[in-house]
């Protein structure tokens, strides 16, 4: 709960808006408000995000690690809908297999940031899944491990892509990468991942289902 309340004292550090930060805002709660929740945790999450979204505080960071220390984030999963199996990347600094994904730059939409990401990072362009398309599929607030804590409000996006589709990766940022159906998604340990990662997962396997 120290992590929700972090994000609503956000709200005061008002940012000088105008009108272009003014449409983003706007853009960003349009896509918030059309995220279905999974659970009781992505509901408060959503209305956390949203809040903090609409109270004017900074929304991108503009000096690393933490300033300001709380701000957005760009998760993206690369599914191979085939197969049913998805793309992780084991992340130096977090020491954790994560999606790949990155902060939004300053006046950047989500999307746009889904896309330059993919490239530099995984070396090939983001093709939107059939899950949901350019939108944000699931929504998290967290707090970072390690030196210069902060808060990622993060959206994460999944893409498609055949599992020999992605040979090359940024190997400044990942030591390595790996290819994992749902169910052994499931079967990872909690303290390896991403801490929502076997939640987006049950969403995951939920969705597809209609599919």
């Amino acid at each position: 709960m120290s992590l929700l309340l972090g994000i609503m004292s956000a709200v005061h550090a008002i940012d000088a808006s105008d009108g272009s930060d003014q449409l983003l805002r706007t853009r960003l709660t349009n896509l918030l408000e059309r995220v279905c929740p999974w659970d009781e945790q992505e509901r408060v999450h959503l209305a956390a995000a949203a809040e903090w979204i609409a109270g004017g505080a900074p929304l991108y960071r503009v000096e690393k690690p933490d300033v300001p220390d709380v701000h957005l984030v760009s998760y993206f999963v690369v599914l191979d809908e085939n197969h049913g199996e998805l793309l992780l990347v084991a992340h130096r600094k977090a020491g954790l297999w994560l999606p790949s994904g990155g902060h939004v730059e300053p006046r950047e939409d989500p999307w746009e940031t889904v896309v330059r990401e993919c490239r530099e990072e995984l070396c090939t362009e983001a093709v939107p899944s059939t899950v949901a398309g350019k939108e944000p599929f699931f929504v998290t607030v967290t707090q970072t491990r390690g030196q210069g804590r902060h808060t990622d409000v993060s959206l994460w996006y999944v893409l498609q892509s055949d599992v020999g589709g992605i040979t090359s990766f940024d190997e400044e940022e990942f030591e390595a990468i790996k290819w994992l159906s749902l169910p052994q998604v499931l079967a990872e340990p909690e303290d390896t991942l991403d801490p929502h990662m076997h939640r987006f997962t049950r969403k995951l396997m939920a969705a597809r289902v209609g599919v």
